[in-house]
């Protein structure tokens, strides 16, 4: 394996070796010879093997066999230092260019075997479904598509409004009246046209109008609105399937995202299960709540951090470069708060009827 040095400094202070890769952190080294600053500079100048490199730190006066400098390589791998370099680059030089930041995202959690390259292909060989392409959706689908994934299937019934410009960047004067779902697969077909692209016009009113469209999806992301349970239906589709679940929206303080993943983590319908009945207080305000017909608050910032958090939380699911975050989770962000995001678990119901449609899943045990 050719080893490959990622973009860090570094600086001899005394017996000690000092190293930065993140700019919010610095590694102190114990280097009392300079065989790791020696080791760090062969990797600067070109990829090597554990033996090259035994050959050229000899030239440096450091007799270490292939051995120590496979160890050396690995203690630098577990510091996140160093990477395969055969394996940060994909097979072609315009998907390089394209996925340039990409690339260099995943270049930060990169290792001897975790491959940068093999995270972007996991997002170009992806299928995500999105519900609406409204408010949060429209940037949702701008984000997957920066992100490159491979094939979107975009669900929405409304029509294109001189209202939706406030916060929906993806379309234009031109567009209006006509389809959301039509117009927003033409944006991602301009942008990138490497990307197979599903527009489905469709009223979404139970869990079985979503039955054929989850088939060789790999994930559902977005926010259905127009009926108080139309997310529980999805949640019981995505559960059904089997498929990791990314939603979101807001109120008028407030951003809220989660996700659930089927088999593993408490539901969107356990969530609901837990929320009071009757006629005390705190139940007479989930019911008004629930029940509210708002005229849209959400402005064009807020619908992009709503946007950019489903696209973060769906690319954990699609490449695990990092385990999801709100997985069994609500994410709650105050606008009153800075955004200051505070998380509360959905509550397990081991009785929940929507949970037990899940499908084993691999490795699990049931």
């Amino acid at each position: 394996m050719r080893v490959a040095l990622k973009e860090c400094e570094w600086e001899t202070i005394g017996e000690d070796l000092l190293v930065i890769f993140d700019a919010r952190e610095a590694m102190t080294l114990s280097d009392p010879e300079g065989q790791v600053a020696a080791l760090l500079s062969e990797l600067r100048e070109a990829p090597r093997t554990a033996a090259e490199l035994s050959v050229a730190l000899a030239g440096r006066g450091f007799l270490l066999s292939e051995e120590d400098v496979g160890r050396g390589l690995a203690g630098l791998d577990s510091l996140g230092l160093v990477e395969d370099a055969d394996g940060r680059a994909l097979d072609d030089p315009g998907e390089n260019e394209r996925h340039f930041s990409n690339l260099s995202f995943y270049g930060t959690y990169a290792a001897l075997d975790r491959h940068r390259a093999a995270f972007q292909r996991s997002m170009r060989e992806a299928h995500v479904l999105v519900l609406g392409v409204g408010g949060g959706g429209s940037s949702l689908v701008q984000c997957l598509a920066g992100l490159g994934v491979g094939e979107l299937t975009l669900v929405d019934q409304d029509r294109v409004e001189s209202r939706n410009f406030a916060r929906q960047f993806l379309y234009h004067h031109a567009d209006l009246g006509l389809s959301k779902a039509e117009r927003a697969a033409a944006w991602v077909r301009e942008y990138d046209p490497d990307i197979k692209v599903h527009p489905v016009d469709r009223w979404v009113s139970a869990p079985e109008d979503l039955a054929d469209l989850v088939q060789g999806v790999d994930l559902i992301a977005g926010g259905l609105d127009g009926h108080p349970h139309a997310n529980l239906w999805a949640n019981e589709a995505a559960v059904r399937a089997g498929i990791p679940y990314v939603l979101g929206g807001a109120n008028r303080s407030q951003l809220m995202y989660l996700s659930v993943d089927p088999g593993r983590t408490a539901c969107l319908a356990c969530d609901y299960a837990d929320r009071p009945v009757g006629d005390d207080p705190e139940a007479v305000a989930y019911r008004i709540v629930e029940n509210m017909k708002l005229s849209n608050p959400l402005t064009g910032p807020m619908a992009m951090q709503v946007g950019s958090l489903l696209a973060l939380e769906a690319q954990r699911y699609l490449t695990g470069f990092e385990p999801p975050r709100a997985a069994g989770q609500r994410v709650t962000l105050d606008l009153r708060e800075g955004l200051t995001p505070e998380r509360r678990p959905l509550p397990a119901n081991p009785e929940c009827r929507v949970c037990r449609l899940a499908p084993p899943r691999e490795g699990d045990r049931r």
